[in-house]
């Protein structure tokens, strides 16, 4: 079945980039000229993917704006004959159906996606982790989507990490199906040392069927108290298994000050204004270090 929903989950008051999140969504944080945001809803739309529905919190609207038609804009670039931009702008609110709702109180991102079940309806849905975005040549929800379409189980995004920083992950139970697949029977959130599966950890995104919301339901409160999809996941692994997808593509973590400087500088060295000056001025700077 070809996934047409999108879920991307991005209430969270981003209290890890302070201050620049006070007054400002995350999302909205650039990578040199577009918002964190736009990059993760233009890889799903080249993904297929026709219906988004976005979870926000209060104080969010700046990405309801930013995805909307802004007239005055509009008509002060055609003034201008600055057709280039002009199309740019336009183009941004014509990348999906994307509707909103508010997730009134942060009760963790389960309950982010179970905000979610009256949009979904009863098919299989991706939910794009509104922190991490993923930059590569073959969307990475487009990789995990074609796996579901084979395999016909829900499907995690995945990718090893260090030994370090499993123990702040999840961590999978994993055996090699074909390729970029696993199947996974087994998680477990944030392990302690000995209790650590692989060093492959979910990573961003996921395809899951409707079953999950009943699921989520059924889940009791995980870590911090709050209802993790992890956990939900589990009971999905654990009852009919699901497939592991090692995508390719580069995840920055944009809920990281360092993530966030990570993306804009190799982002910023492949963009075709500045990747020459960039590259030029970061020669130069590192013969300083």
């Amino acid at each position: 079945m070809k996934i047409k929903k999108a879920v991307i989950p991005a209430a969270g008051l981003g209290t890890r980039v302070l201050p620049a999140s006070k007054a400002m969504p995350k999302e909205m944080l650039p990578i040199v000229d577009k918002p964190a945001i736009q990059y993760i809803v233009e890889e799903a739309a080249r993904s297929g993917i026709e219906d988004i529905l976005i979870i926000l919190s209060r104080g969010k609207s700046l990405v309801e704006d930013h995805f909307d038609r802004s007239p005055d804009l509009e008509r002060h670039l055609e003034k201008g004959g600055k057709e280039e931009m002009l199309q740019m702008v336009k183009e941004i609110s014509g990348l999906a159906n994307i509707t909103y709702i508010r997730q009134q109180e942060m009760k963790g991102l389960g309950h982010a996606v179970l905000c979610a079940e009256s949009f979904v309806g009863g098919e299989p849905f991706a939910v794009l982790y509104g922190d991490d975005v993923i930059i590569g040549e073959d969307p990475a929800i487009g990789q995990l989507a074609r796996a579901y379409e084979t395999y016909g189980l829900g499907c995690a995004g995945i990718k090893e990490v260090s030994p370090e920083a499993i123990l702040k992950y999840s961590s999978m139970k994993v055996s090699p199906l074909d390729g970029n697949c696993y199947k996974i029977t087994d998680m477990i959130e944030k392990p302690s040392p000995d209790k650590i599966m692989s060093l492959f950890s979910i990573l961003g995104r996921c395809v899951l069927p409707a079953e999950i919301f009943d699921i989520l339901r059924e889940t009791p409160p995980g870590a911090g108290g709050e209802l993790q999809l992890t956990d939900a996941m589990k009971t999905l692994a654990r009852t009919k298994g699901m497939i592991g997808v090692d995508y390719t593509g580069t995840r920055y973590d944009m809920g990281n000050k360092l993530g966030i400087l990570q993306a804009s500088i190799e982002v910023g060295l492949k963009h075709p204004e500045v990747g020459e000056g960039l590259k030029e001025y970061l020669k130069a700077l590192v013969k300083t270090l």
